[in-house]
């Protein structure tokens, strides 16, 4: 018995000098990569401000993306979707040139206003560059699928300082209701070494504050269970916003992109009505408030991301506003991210519904925060550490309340249709334990397809 522990255990530091020795240099390259991509967005956005009439060339920048992605980028335009294919099953690859075309295609979205993230950037920076690197290593098969996964971990943790995020979700984001765990212990060493090697670049991240929030109330149920039940039932109500609000930024992404696509056969005309709905939008609002990431403000009183947990710091329908010119950009070919707007999204709504429900204001900015994001991608647990990252660990049972019901009731739709059901979250006619989210949204809408023609025909029989 001690010789078999003796040569299990032989075996196990055998695996973590391997993966060290693979893993660690995939993640400094990605880290490096995305600390120049941060500093690279943080001059277009900014220099931006200083020209704000560069939004009236967004139609341009778009056909420019466009032309660049049919000539050169080929299966690149998948993004994200791609490298999820590749983890679940080997095709033909991430190709190499991925990671600049998305890092150029998004520094352009941002610089003429496009309203993006940055974490689908990261992510496929790191699934690019990992794919190289397993490349030469000669990996294949299970091996290059865990690097695949350890370079998601990277580049999401590089672009948000959130390490254990950033392995937690590259684990959870491939299947609704499994985890590899296969891949744990490299990608959190891409996660840590990916943020680490950002920092070491002095690239910094923004930082956000919850007040201090009153747990126990004087109701003497509260003081007995030690939390206080207000607080928390608003919290659940809260939280089915949030999966709500979720729900709906994924169907309209899927949506406005399946139209235009649909209706319009010059495909470089897309971007360019995309480019002008945005500039009328932005006319129509009088402020740019809805463009770019939403982190840092244009102007003194800007709805942002940092301004949404402050009172008053948000309109009663920024979310919305939000949601619109986020689902319009990338729905017609612009490029970037969801993460981020969906952190402005749940931020704003949060604002809102703190003020409707007389919650606190910071508290419920930070649960829109974090559940929105999961609800959007399916990922509970990794959205429940990233409150604990970014806002502390007092509140940890309120984020994992908020992360755990959005993930429930924004149903099964998601930004990302690669992303597999090997659980579904209800067993109904139109799911089951197979096949990704688009193979569920087809088939839920055959579902619904037939119970609608049915019941015109019912209709028609009783009629006569």
């Amino acid at each position: 018995m001690n010789k078999f522990f003796r040569i299990e255990h032989v075996s196990i530091f055998k695996q973590l000098f391997k993966w060290s020795l693979i893993v660690i240099p995939i993640a400094v390259v990605i880290g490096s990569v995305v600390a120049f991509f941060l500093w690279s967005l943080n001059l277009a956005i900014h220099f931006r401000f200083d020209h704000p009439w560069l939004l009236l060339f967004l139609p341009l920048a778009g056909v420019l993306i466009h032309l660049l992605y049919k000539s050169i980028g080929k299966s690149s335009e998948k993004g994200n979707n791609l490298i999820m294919d590749e983890i679940h099953q080997p095709g033909g690859g991430v190709p190499k040139r991925m990671a600049p075309i998305v890092l150029f295609a998004t520094v352009i979205t941002h610089l003429f206003g496009g309203s993006a993230g940055r974490e689908g950037t990261a992510v496929q920076i790191g699934g690019s560059v990992a794919q190289l690197f397993g490349k030469w290593f000669g990996l294949s098969g299970r091996d290059m699928a865990i690097v695949l996964t350890s370079g998601v971990a990277a580049g999401f943790g590089a672009v948000f300082g959130t390490p254990l995020t950033g392995a937690v979700f590259a684990l959870e984001v491939l299947a609704i209701g499994r985890i590899r765990y296969d891949a744990l212990l490299p990608c959190l060493i891409a996660g840590i070494v990916g943020d680490l090697s950002v920092s070491a670049w002095q690239v910094h991240h923004t930082h956000y504050h919850i007040d201090y929030v009153q747990t126990t109330s004087g109701y003497w149920l509260s003081e007995y269970f030690g939390i206080d039940l207000l607080l928390l039932l608003k919290v659940i109500i809260a939280s089915i916003a949030f999966g709500l609000a979720s729900y709906l930024f994924a169907e309209m992404a899927h949506r406005i992109k399946a139209f235009f696509l649909k209706a319009i056969s010059i495909k470089w005309l897309i971007p360019v009505i995309g480019g002008i709905i945005i500039i009328l939008l932005s006319q129509l609002n009088g402020k740019p408030d809805y463009l770019s990431l939403g982190v840092d403000a244009e102007y003194p009183g800007a709805v942002t991301i940092p301004s949404a947990f402050q009172q008053d710091g948000a309109d009663g329908w920024s979310w919305l506003w939000k949601t619109i010119y986020t689902t319009l950009t990338l729905g017609t070919g612009f490029k970037g991210g969801e993460v981020t707007p969906l952190f402005y999204i749940g931020a704003t709504l949060g604002n809102t519904l703190s003020s409707l429900m007389s919650a606190p204001v910071s508290l419920f900015a930070a649960l829109g925060f974090i559940a929105v994001f999961s609800g959007a991608t399916n990922t509970p647990l990794a959205c429940t550490l990233m409150g604990i990252e970014l806002f502390g660990g007092e509140y940890t049972l309120f984020y994992a309340v908020a992360c755990f019901t959005a993930y429930f009731f924004s149903g099964h739709s998601g930004i990302y249709t690669a992303q597999r059901i090997e659980v579904p979250k209800i067993f109904d006619a139109y799911f089951s334990a197979d096949g990704s989210l688009a193979d569920a949204n087809r088939r839920r809408e055959h579902y619904l397809n037939r119970r609608l023609a049915r019941y015109r025909i019912a209709r028609k029989k009783k009629n006569k």
